[in-house]
């Protein structure tokens, strides 16, 4: 988002007005957000926010049914723009219940008490301020971030609201990020030709396991196994994508060193910084190539050639549907209730509040569960 207008004092007739447009605003006491280009990605849904336009949030991000971090609620304050004057704190939203209260008598030494006292900022709620961040934001960040030192960790993951430039380079800068359905449609037609290849070379009968090392021992892998190849190379992805979130993307740089910092912005501090980044959410198939490529390569040397590329197709696959739930995970809107649902939610949770503990899986939880990095369910206390 670009710079916002000043903060200036909203009537309760003006928010009604809003509201009715189409508008999403809520409140904390007297503060003021307009939540419009954020409800679509709001991990409990469009319409819970909707429901609330007009109303004080203040109860409801202490929840329950859930309990907003640090983060989210830091969050929240990018969408300030301005307070709710005096007497006007009861702003239902447009045909919903409640709107008898406006017509409620004030009590007008209340109000004058209400005037003298600034809209406060809960101290959970202190935003980032990009004007005196620890980084120039109109200037590329990868090369900046190694010079945080100790104050990365913290800082990177401290989310916002806004795209990041990485490279000065135009040419660079378009290779490090793409559009969702690129990676659908350029790595989809290579896992259909290679299922074929696979197949069809299956289907001549020449591929044996255990050939290299007997010939009367060897087991030959008939075409008709494919198919529980192809789905061994999709389960052997889904490990492998925790094992890389957890252990590549979620390493703590040393706070000494300037590369290792850099890097770790370039794989995945960068997500982490600006989660709903629609240009930064799947692999560019560029570099994602490169690697692409290395596993193949390490497959081919494990295993007999066909077998190998069965196994490859597979798990190719499997990182297409990765890409695909992960961006869908942050743009789409699943209806409650359903698995991805809560998937979505956990993987929100994964950025605003368990960011270096849990939820390393990210198209399945499987693997937080044998690995103990599971996101405990939330048992509700409220606070005071």
């Amino acid at each position: 988002p670009g710079p916002m207008a000043a903060p200036r004092s909203f009537s309760a007739a003006e928010v009604r007005e809003r509201c009715a447009r189409g508008a999403c605003l809520v409140r904390c006491r007297r503060r003021l957000y307009d939540l419009s280009a954020f409800v679509r990605l709001h991990p409990g849904g469009e319409q819970l926010l909707r429901r609330r336009a007009g109303t004080d949030v203040s109860a409801a991000l202490d929840g329950p049914p859930h309990r907003h971090s640090r983060n989210a609620r830091r969050w929240l304050e990018q969408y300030y723009v301005g307070d709710l004057q005096p007497g006007d704190e009861q702003v239902p939203p447009a045909g919903g219940r409640g709107w008898h209260r406006l017509l409620e008598p004030v009590d007008e030494k209340a109000v004058d008490a209400t005037a003298q006292t600034p809209a406060r900022v809960d101290p959970r709620c202190k935003s980032v301020d990009e004007e005196k961040d620890l980084v120039d934001w109109q200037k590329p960040l990868l090369w900046q971030v190694g010079y945080l030192g100790e104050k990365y960790d913290e800082w990177v993951h401290q989310p916002v609201d806004r795209p990041i430039r990485l490279f000065h380079s135009d040419i660079l800068e378009s290779l490090s990020k793409t559009a969702w359905y690129v990676v659908f449609m350029v790595w989809t037609p290579v896992v259909l030709y290679l299922s074929w290849v696979s197949y069809t070379s299956l289907a001549q009968g020449n591929t044996r396991l255990f050939s290299s090392f007997t010939t009367e021992y060897s087991i030959p892998v008939h075409k008709y196994y494919f198919p529980f190849i192809f789905l061994v190379g999709m389960f052997l992805w889904s490990l492998l994508e925790y094992l890389i979130h957890r252990f590549v993307f979620h390493m703590k740089p040393p706070a000494s060193n300037y590369y290792l910092i850099t890097l770790h912005f370039l794989l995945h501090g960068q997500h982490h910084k600006s989660p709903f980044d629609s240009s930064r959410l799947v692999f560019p198939p560029v570099p994602a190539s490169l690697v692409i490529g290395f596993f193949y390569g390490l497959l081919q040397l494990l295993l007999p050639e066909v077998l190998g590329l069965s196994v490859f197709v597979g798990g190719l696959c499997g990182y297409v549907i990765y890409d695909m739930m992960h961006y869908y995970l942050h743009y789409g809107s699943p209806k409650k209730g359903t698995y991805l649902y809560g998937l979505k939610a956990y993987h929100v949770k994964h950025h605003f509040e368990h960011q270096k503990s849990g939820s390393f899986g990210i198209s399945t939880r499987f693997w937080d569960r044998p690995f103990r990095t599971l996101i405990p369910e939330e048992t509700f206390e409220k606070e005071d």
